[in-house]
């Protein structure tokens, strides 16, 4: 059903005796249109990628390694849904997440699922069971080191998203370049790596090649999601 034939049905019923269970069924059904747009592994792969800051078609395909072609349906289903939003910049189209509560829908989502699915559980020991990690409690704890200039804490995401949104205290520091940069690097002191989130693996590579070349390394698996700290212009 689309907004229009939705909008006329609730209109007709404004007019006339209203039938409670015909109201109580549209509702659901409005609510089920969140559902259903995120119902596909790749939409919801989509919504986290626009949750680090707004990209092209171009780049949300490349990143979700789909074709541009898929990428432009999924994204008209997150669009229909009122999830994602456009903006046009020249030749170019952006999309972005519509809100903050569109992060923290992913989030919940997703940690409802790591909650109550064994097979997620089990797979996501195969990328968390090295190297050490730090939790979620330890926010506060690390929000303190880092303006004390106790630890180091690195954002190796692309350029583009740590200048849209990133944890406090961060510093920018790619993975692509990590390896060239890390003469920039204290050895004296403990250094934090985040990326996208807990599925995104660029800081546990981070990690270990830090870790490999002398340095104290931990990975926070959490990102600007998260941490709240969503993009939203």
């Amino acid at each position: 059903m689309t907004c229009q034939q939705s909008s006329d049905k609730i209109r007709t019923m404004a007019s006339t005796k209203i039938d409670t269970r015909r109201v109580k069924d549209i509702l659901y059904e409005q609510v089920a249109r969140i559902g259903k747009a995120s119902s596909s592994p790749k939409r919801l792969e989509l919504i986290e990628l626009l949750c680090q800051g707004e990209k092209t078609v171009e780049t949300l395909a490349r990143e979700a390694a789909i074709s541009m072609k898929l990428a432009s349906a999924h994204l008209r289903e997150l669009r229909s849904a009122h999830l994602v939003e456009t903006e046009r910049s020249g030749k170019n189209i952006y999309y972005r997440i519509a809100n903050r509560e569109v992060a923290e829908f992913w989030v919940a989502i997703r940690s409802l699922a790591e909650d109550r699915l064994v097979e997620l559980q089990m797979a996501l020991t195969q990328i968390t069971n090295a190297p050490k990690e730090l939790k979620p409690k330890d926010r506060d704890a690390l929000v303190r080191a880092a303006r004390k200039g106790e630890v180091i804490v690195l954002d190796v995401r692309p350029t583009e998203e740590f200048e849209a949104a990133h944890l406090p205290y961060a510093q920018s520091m790619p993975i692509d370049k990590l390896k060239s940069q890390l003469s920039e690097l204290p050895k004296d002191k403990t250094i934090v790596a985040y990326c996208r989130g807990p599925y995104c693996l660029m800081a546990k590579d981070a990690v270990e090649l830090l870790r490999q070349k002398g340095f104290e390394a931990i990975h926070l698996p959490e990102g600007v999601a998260e941490w709240g700290m969503a993009p939203v212009r």
